[in-house]
């Protein structure tokens, strides 16, 4: 697993820069659609106690708490269409988050993939690093820029770019398992797997484009669950928490 130099005042922990992929689902909490703001204000908290402790965050959402391009496409709207109104509620989310982040005295900037000067800066990658390492928490919206592009692949492609030493995945769901576990019982939750078996395997951990470029850039990916408290900063000091996505060692 790639590890950056461990600095003296970050020695509890693995990772110095880490992008953490919040799914749209997971802010809609137990509501049926939208923003849940508890939930929210939960993970801003969290990505605040990162901050604290000198961890550079950088933050991908998705939309699918308002809207989601595979679906509209589904049902008939074309497909890229479809993609830029997925994209704009990301930025939606985003906005969100970086409200709460500033309430409780975190510095914050929202960087689009598709331009909105009026509401929020252009992604540029090298301002995006000189961002993280000055101390902001940067939230990336509207995915690549890019249709038929998931926001999970957009959030491979951030962390690629940015340098990131870890991936986190912040979903409902505790960990991977080797099915369903809302739909079976019997599911199992790995500790660890490698990103070639996720892929044989079709496992639901990201779609195969972000696993794939993980794979080929040696990210290692933790899945864990976005209710517990402080799950992010467990799983960033080395506790069992989640699934860790990895090379086969």
């Amino acid at each position: 697993m790639k590890l950056r130099h461990k600095e003296d005042s970050l020695s509890e922990y693995q990772y110095k820069r880490v992008l953490l992929k919040i799914s749209g689902e997971a802010l809609m909490g137990n509501a049926e659609y939208g923003i849940d703001p508890d939930v929210v204000e939960r993970m801003a908290i969290q990505v605040k106690q990162l901050h604290d402790e000198g961890i550079e965050v950088a933050v991908v959402v998705g939309g699918g708490n308002i809207f989601r391009g595979v679906a509209g496409s589904a049902k008939g709207m074309e497909r890229a269409q479809a993609d830029y109104m997925g994209m704009l509620a990301t930025v939606m989310n985003a906005l969100a988050l970086q409200d709460a982040i500033e309430r409780i005295d975190c510095p914050c900037r929202v960087m689009s993939g598709i331009q909105m000067n009026e509401v929020c800066e252009p992604y540029i990658r090298r301002r995006a690093m000189r961002s993280l390492e000055k101390g902001d928490v940067v939230i990336f919206a509207a995915g690549s820029g890019n249709p038929y592009f998931t926001t999970d692949t957009a959030a491979a492609l951030r962390a690629c770019e940015i340098g990131a030493d870890c991936l986190l995945k912040a979903t409902k769901v505790d960990g991977v398992y080797d099915m369903d576990p809302v739909k079976n019982e019997d599911a199992v939750r790995f500790d660890s797997i490698s990103y070639h078996e996720v892929l044989v395997r079709g496992l639901q951990v990201m779609d195969s484009t972000a696993t794939a470029l993980c794979q080929d850039n040696h990210m290692p990916i933790i899945v864990l669950n976005i209710d517990g408290d402080d799950n992010i900063k467990r799983a960033l000091a080395g506790e069992p928490v989640g699934t860790v996505v990895m090379e086969e060692e």
